[in-house]
Order: structure tokens, then sequence, then C-alpha cells
């Protein structure tokens, strides 16, 4: 991470400041001494050093209330105008002009479109516009110790952060992240910077809340180990001709079936070359005039592996198309415009 960005001293240190006076909402919570149990022991954390840092941990009720609603419950009609508009695309445009060379590197390792990467940095935070404001460990310890439905989830997110900032020497209460505890440009929660992020721009560390090539990198190196397939498709539009649509929509996305299959039960491409052999699914998303039909390819499934919502991974995938077919028009105008004498 950005040493200037960061307090590059010990947890210890940076935090035994902290008094007991000023009690955190966890720190007593049998919870979280089960949590500190568990990080002393299996990962040699000094008891004092938690209880230092938890000190400063305040439980966020408001974050409980999003994840009970999240914005994936909403429909297509309401989802899509959130993430591809013309501010959006816009800004899109602008990063690709900025980051070009990085665009161009990443796809050219990891065989993952430009148009891909720039639609999950778009959709996660407006290309680094909304990164988050909540503290990681506030936003992680709510969903560790207060989240019915995916505490160990969380519990392991938050052990993953400590042993991060521990070994690079991070003040964990510096870092900011979404309301689930994810990090950055790209969203990374704390095990897939573990796992995945890169140091793309060769500055010697990893840093992506700060740099923007580093998260390109690492969104192309995620996506390519949860198996991109480079130069082949996402999805194309499909239409609906049937009576219970139930029977071509996918249940898993990782079971493609053969586009014949969906064929005869009235799923059929609009235009596009889909062939009977292909794997595919069919996704139905509701429009503002009806149900919305693709045949999606295993690059859409890759996609869910960021996000599972389907609202998300066909926002990231028009995003991404809208940006690459306005930078068209863009350089057709440019080139007209250089033509005139």
């Amino acid at each position: 991470m950005n040493k200037k960005f960061f307090v590059a001293t010990t947890l210890l240190a940076t935090l035994s400041m902290s008094s007991i006076a000023n009690a955190g909402d966890f720190d007593t919570d049998p919870a979280y001494t089960a949590f500190r149990d568990r990080m002393v022991q299996q990962y040699q954390f000094s008891p004092i050093e938690l209880d230092n840092i938890f000190i400063n941990v305040r439980l966020k009720p408001n974050i409980l209330a999003i994840m009970a609603k999240p914005g994936e419950s909403k429909e297509w009609y309401d989802y899509q105008p959130q993430f591809v508009t013309p501010v959006t695309i816009n800004k899109g445009l602008s990063f690709r002009s900025i980051y070009s060379e990085a665009l161009k590197r990443a796809e050219a390792t990891y065989g993952v479109p430009e148009e891909i990467i720039l639609g999950i940095i778009g959709v996660e935070t407006g290309f680094g516009g909304h990164k988050g404001s909540f503290l990681a460990l506030d936003a992680l310890s709510t969903l560790a110790f207060r989240d019915t439905r995916r505490a160990e989830y969380f519990k392991e997110e938050l052990a993953e952060l400590l042993i991060y900032c521990r070994d690079q020497k991070i003040n964990p209460l510096t870092i900011k992240s979404s309301y689930a505890g994810a990090i950055g440009y790209p969203q990374f929660m704390p095990s897939n910077i573990v796992k995945f992020s890169l140091d793309f721009d060769n500055s010697g560390t990893t840093d992506l809340i700060n740099s923007p090539i580093d998260a390109i990198g690492s969104v192309a190196n995620y996506l390519a180990q949860h198996g991109w397939q480079k130069g082949k498709p996402i999805g194309y539009r499909a239409k609906y001709e049937g009576t219970d649509d139930t029977l071509v929509i996918s249940k898993d996305l990782t079971q493609p079936r053969p586009a014949k299959e969906l064929f005869d039960l009235g799923l059929t491409p609009v235009s596009a070359p889909v062939a009977p052999t292909d794997l595919v699914n069919g996704v139905r998303l509701m429009g503002d005039a009806g149900p919305l039909y693709w045949f999606t390819y295993p690059n859409y499934q890759v996609i869910t592996t960021y996000n599972r919502s389907r609202l998300y991974a066909t926002a990231v995938w028009q995003l991404g198309a809208a940006i690459r077919e306005k930078s068209k028009s863009i350089n057709v105008q440019e080139l007209e415009a250089a033509k005139t004498p």
C-alpha cells in the first residue's frame, strides 16, 4: 500500500494510545472474545494488540439495514439506470484515456477485454469516485458479530484484513471500505486482496486504494484466475416464444446447456450467431416494458464470481459495451476532424 497514505508502524505501537475509557462496541462482546482467542491461537496475535484495535471499533446499525435489502434486490429497470448513465460512460471514457496503456497491457496479459475491466471499476466505484466511507473494521465487525446470515464469512474477512495489515505494517484504522468491507477502486474483499491483487504499476507495493493501475491489473488477474475465456463471447440478446419461461431460465450458471435445448423450448437469438451446440444459459431480467432475455456464455458466469447478482453482471457488461461504442464514435469524429482542411 502507499506509504504516504498509511502509517507504517507496528499496530501495537500505533494503537496502544487508546484507552479503555473509550471502549468500543465489540471489545467486551463474547463473540469478539471468541474471535480474539482464535486470532491469538491460530495467527499468533497479541490479545492486547487486538484489544487496543477493537477499543476503537464501532457498531454500524445502518450496515445491517443495507444488507437486509441490497441494491441487487431491485428489478433491472430500477437497477440499470444507476450504473449505465451518460455521466458514468463519460467518466469511463476519461478513465480509459488516462489509463489506456495499463488497460491494453492487462488485456494482452490476461485476455480480459478492457471494456469488462472498465465495467467492473465503473459499477463498483464510479471509476474511483465512491470507494467507500465506512471504516473497514467497523463494517466487517458489524457483519461478523451481528449479522445472522453470513457471520462466519465476515469473521474470515475480518481476520484476513487484520493479518494483511499486520504483515504490511498498516494501521487498520485508516482503511475505508464499502458497507460490506470491500476496499479500493475494484472493491476487493480482504481475502481477494491477498489472493489476486497485483503491483501492476511496478511501484514496489500493491495499492488498490490509490493506484488505478494496480486496480486494472488486479481485476484482470481476478477474472483470468476465475476462468475467463479469451476471445469468447459474454452473451447475446434473445427472444422467448412460449408459455413457461422458467423452463429456459438457468438456475445455476455453472451448468450451461446446449443452445438447441433452449431453441426447442422457445428461446431463440434475436440476431446473433448462437450455434445449436454452444453451451449457454438462459437469463431473464425485468425491463420496464416486460421481461428481457439473453443467451449467456461462461464468461458471463465468470463476472458473477465477482458479484453473484445477474443484475450486476449485466450492468458491468452493458456499461463496458457502452464505453467501447462511444469511444469508437469519438475516434471516428476525431479522424474526420483530422481530414478537414
